[in-house]
């Protein structure tokens, strides 16, 4: 049983959000031959201020080039 678990910045609608495991369920199934009920995907939405990318908060802004 395939278990996925995804972080995205919170802020995504119910139906990006079911869209999207339903994009990641078909891609499951098709490429490791399994049923569909067997895929769990788990989502956390995560906060910009709990998000850093090279040393930087995603809740900050961009520094000035």
């Amino acid at each position: 049983m395939p278990t996925i678990n995804v972080q995205l910045f919170e802020g995504r609608s119910v139906e990006q959000k079911r869209a999207f495991v339903e994009a990641v369920t078909e891609a499951t199934c098709r490429s490791l031959g399994c049923a569909p009920g067997s895929v769990d995907i788990i989502i956390q939405d995560v906060s910009r201020d709990n998000w850093a990318t090279g040393g930087r908060l995603w809740s900050e802004p961009a520094p000035a080039d």
